[in-house]
């Protein structure tokens, strides 16, 4: 069967070598004669995996000693209760950027938890298309972190560098652009991503937290909701996500395999210009209202003058096994999502099919 190019925003396409790795090893793993997916989470052969899992990724991301990584399950919208639940005490207050419905949902989120501040909020009119200026962003004071979602899927927009928070632990959802690019660990406290964009398949949700924060955390909680119990017992205080881990294992020598984070960075800033390049050309027939300085590398959004025009390209792409543009219903439009997986004959020939369009109903 012919695979189609998958732009899904995520679930999202997993790269090739990975998936015909785990074909192979789907009735018998490492000569165990089972799947992975029956071994024992508590076996030698699934802790090997385990451990290299986040090994590998500390390595690549580039992660310090000083940090925690853990494994958890319950995707970033019960990452987005935990924070608070761990790390706002009694009487304290932490601050939220909101810059798209996932940073908005963190936010609503925390404040059935504790007591939180809106630090800056881009929306207008129930959109998003631009990340704030920095004297758009009010800190309260005696915040113990800042909470922003560092890529915004629906709407296409991206932080190109974190905002000085003076100091105040930044706590980051990387949920749509881990692994894409370099980052400076010197102001992040905690960082949370579900797996199924960038890592793997859905599943797993990686947190990383610094050691004092994990300290910090609450004792009162129930011991599934807690980081320390989680981070002492290795993320292996309940049955993990065995497959999805297995899987991100596989994702992660896939991208050592291309070069590491470098090469990957370089790649996805290429891929974005060339959709971007073919906006910028015709701009009255595909439209964006993303600032420039905020536009994703992930997620390339745009319109058509008309939903008329915007389904028939959709129609159009899928005829040429193109998946996955339609835009997200809150945003409408097109968003082509190019995460790691995707090389840059991909966005050639979305570039290409975009230009044809033109000329076919300019």
């Amino acid at each position: 069967m012919d695979r189609v190019l998958n732009f899904y925003p995520g679930p999202s396409e997993l790269p090739l070598s990975a998936l015909e790795e785990a074909k192979s090893e789907m009735l018998d793993w490492k000569g165990t004669g089972m799947s992975v997916m029956e071994i024992s989470h508590r076996s030698k052969e699934f802790d090997e995996v385990h451990n290299e899992t986040i090994a590998l990724f500390r390595k690549l991301f580039f992660i310090p000693e000083n940090y925690a990584v853990l494994l958890l399950q319950g995707g970033a919208s019960l990452q987005f209760a935990m924070i608070p639940m761990n790390l706002i005490a009694a009487g304290s207050t932490a601050s939220y950027i909101v810059t798209g419905r996932f940073s908005d949902n963190a936010y609503k989120t925390a404040k059935k938890v504790s007591g939180v501040h809106l630090a800056a909020s881009t929306e207008k009119d129930g959109k998003y298309f631009r990340i704030p200026k920095p004297d758009e962003i009010g800190i309260r004071e005696g915040s113990v972190y800042c909470h922003l979602t560092s890529n915004n899927t629906i709407f296409g927009t991206q932080w190109k560098s974190f905002p000085d928070v003076k100091g105040v632990p930044l706590v980051c959802d990387m949920s749509s652009d881990i692994l894409s690019r370099k980052v400076d660990w010197g102001p992040l406290g905690l960082v949370y991503a579900g797996a199924q964009k960038n890592l793997g398949p859905a599943g797993t949700t990686v947190v990383v937290i610094r050691n004092d924060l994990v300290e910090k955390s609450s004792r009162d909680l129930p011991d599934i909701l807690s980081y320390k119990v989680m981070a002492d017992k290795n993320s292996l205080y309940n049955t993990p996500g065995c497959f999805s881990i297995y899987m991100m294992n596989k994702v992660l020598k896939w991208v050592e395999r291309k070069g590491g984070l470098d090469a990957i960075q370089k790649r996805n800033e290429r891929k974005a210009k060339l959709l971007y390049d073919v906006i910028d050309e015709a701009p009255d027939f595909f439209i964006t209202r993303v600032e420039k300085e905020s536009r994703s590398f992930m997620n390339v959004t745009f319109n058509l003058v008309s939903e008329e025009l915007e389904a028939k390209f959709v129609a159009d792409a899928k005829s040429e096994n193109i998946v996955g543009i339609k835009g997200h219903r809150s945003a409408g439009g097109i968003r082509v999502s190019i995460y790691n997986s995707h090389d840059e004959k991909d966005s050639e020939t979305v570039a290409s099919f975009m230009k044809r369009f033109i000329k076919e109903n300019g």
